[in-house]
């Protein structure tokens, strides 16, 4: 143990020493935080950085997906509704065009307007009347307007049958009892298919006139 006689009193340079000491000391911690802090910074942007690219990968491959998915399931879509235009266009054809009380001289399909973008699943034509059917592999009730409409849009793309009635057809493959019932408060006739034959239900036709 020190005897106090040993201790030497403080002098002025070495106060002097010890606060340098001491500065020189504070000086090279700050360094030292500031180099590490520097480094955890530069950690982080790099884990940001790595997070935004994974999560940007991440995003391009879901939205590949998806696109694809979209891609199968707009395909099976058309394929269902392509199937369905042929199933009752075929049959309309075998019924030798007599159909809403009339005799049809000609059946097309697919008609496209000429001054919209409107497309006419199958058209049925004589000398003073058109016979207009939508055709839906599954028809909803929100298809009706759509249909209704097909009476104005097609004189505006098919001017010379102006003066003919126009008679409106849904034909689906599955028709639900709000849905026929909608069908046949509007006038439009009820087409389905019953088994391995299509039935129509036109009592309630309506004729559209200009």
């Amino acid at each position: 143990m020190e005897n106090l006689s040993d201790i030497q009193p403080a002098t002025l340079e070495s106060v002097w020493a010890a606060f340098r000491e001491t500065d020189r000391l504070f000086k090279e911690s700050r360094e030292a935080f500031d180099r590490r802090s520097e480094a955890i910074d530069l950690e982080m942007k790099q884990s940001r950085e790595d997070f935004d690219r994974r999560m940007k990968e991440s995003g391009a491959d879901f939205d590949r997906r998806m696109q694809k998915l979209e891609s199968i399931t707009g395909s099976i879509s058309n394929n269902y509704g392509k199937f369905a235009e042929e199933y009752f266009f075929n049959s309309f054809q075998k019924g030798k065009q007599n159909f809403f009380g009339e005799k049809f001289d000609e059946i097309k399909k697919n008609l496209k307007g000429t001054e919209t973008d409107d497309e006419f699943d199958i058209v049925m034509l004589n000398g003073h009347s058109v016979g207009l059917v939508e055709v839906k592999f599954k028809a909803h009730e929100n298809d009706i307007p759509k249909v209704l409409k097909k009476v104005y849009t097609f004189r505006a793309n098919f001017p010379k049958y102006q003066n003919h009635k126009v008679y409106l057809g849904l034909a689906t493959m599955a028709f639900y009892p709000e849905l026929e019932d909608e069908c046949i408060q509007q006038g439009i006739a009820v087409i389905k298919q019953v088994g391995d034959t299509v039935v129509i239900n036109d009592k309630h036709l309506k004729a559209f006139f200009s």
